[in-house]
């Protein structure tokens, strides 16, 4: 029997044409942004692979629903005002590429077993499901696991790895980044701020690639894991605290997250110590919050339009989720604090 060949999706014209998935996805809908010889070079790539895109098209999963549903992980009894809002915004760009392609978006937040459920695809209540959030809620993951076991179809960002079908950010690029910078402004004791060892496996990618990256310039990295806190804002007051209780000489910091270098942020000005001018800090995650700091948060941004694009190509197009792992690219936004 001849196996029936894989429709193409928009990873396959994006690397036919030589451009990002995202790129594709605007070409093709005439957005604003794309230059003429771009948007050429993806049409030619789309025609030549045969792939159009449509709501109704074959290369489209589309049964009756016309609808995407989205799994928004929290931690049990959380405030939905206190999720991080790095969540809040990948949730909007995926509202925003669902839209494009003329679907509808079903958003669910789970934090319990009183809640959890993975069958909106298998229910009929939805044509694909993307799964985000919070992975230090292991009762969520644990479940999501079983379901995907079980033959339940999904796709994640950020997901603790193995055995999900995965997209995260250049979270090794982005610490390169930051370590550079560091240095090269003059910074020599260094320090990483974040957990020794997380489920959130970003995490411990944005540790060691930038402990590496520090190491080649010939320094030793300094670290601190934050002390147990209700929430990262917190951690990061807590571990500013520690820090400059066990290295007082520390000159800049790489925290693993945002919301963790903002507690960082009121820790240092609590101590006393002025932010960059004794102390240099650098988030990850780009959330808004960072620009409305004093001073401004500097921060490894990643593109969360790509990221709700991909995520939503990968979850309609992608049968076979061959595109799982795929990095988003990251940018370094300095700002006020180094």
């Amino acid at each position: 029997m001849t196996a029936k060949p894989l429709r193409p999706t928009s990873f396959d014209v994006a690397e036919r044409a030589g451009v990002s998935q995202s790129t594709v996805s605007r070409a093709l809908r005439n957005s604003a942004g794309v230059n003429a010889e771009t948007r050429a070079r993806v049409a030619a790539a789309a025609r030549e692979l045969g792939y159009v895109v449509d709501r109704h098209a074959s290369s489209l999963r589309l049964k009756s629903s016309e609808t995407i549903a989205l799994v928004t992980i929290c931690r049990p009894g959380e405030d939905r005002s206190a999720i991080n809002p790095f969540y809040f915004a990948l949730l909007g760009s995926i509202a925003a590429a669902t839209s494009a392609r003329g679907f509808n978006l079903l958003v669910s937040f789970q934090e319990s077993a009183a809640n959890f459920r993975a069958d909106f695809v298998a229910s009929g209540l939805a044509d694909a499901m993307i799964v985000i959030g919070t992975t230090s809620n292991r009762a969520a993951w644990d479940y999501f696991a079983e379901a995907q076991a079980s033959g339940l179809d999904f796709v994640c960002w950020g997901s603790p790895g193995d055995p999900f079908r995965w997209m995260r950010s250049d979270n090794e690029g982005g610490a390169r980044l930051a370590a550079d910078h560091l240095v090269a402004s003059g910074r020599r004791r260094i320090a990483f701020v974040g957990p020794e060892k997380s489920p959130q496996r970003q995490f411990d990618e944005r540790r060691d690639a930038f402990f590496d990256a520090v190491a080649a310039h010939g320094i030793e990295p300094l670290f601190i894991a934050p002390p147990p806190a209700p929430d990262r804002h917190a951690e990061g007051v807590a571990a500013a605290a520690a820090l400059l209780a066990a290295k007082p000489d520390v000159d800049a910091i790489f925290a693993a997250s945002d919301m963790l270098a903002l507690g960082l942020l009121q820790g240092l000005s609590d101590a006393g110590r002025r932010v960059p001018q004794d102390v240099a800090l650098i988030g990850f995650d780009g959330i808004r919050a960072g620009t409305l700091a004093h001073p401004a948060l500097s921060t490894l941004e990643p593109d969360i339009d790509a990221a709700g694009e991909a995520l939503v190509a990968m979850a309609l197009e992608d049968h076979a989720h061959t595109r799982t792992g795929t990095r988003i690219p990251v940018r370094l936004a300095v700002r006020g604090t180094g």
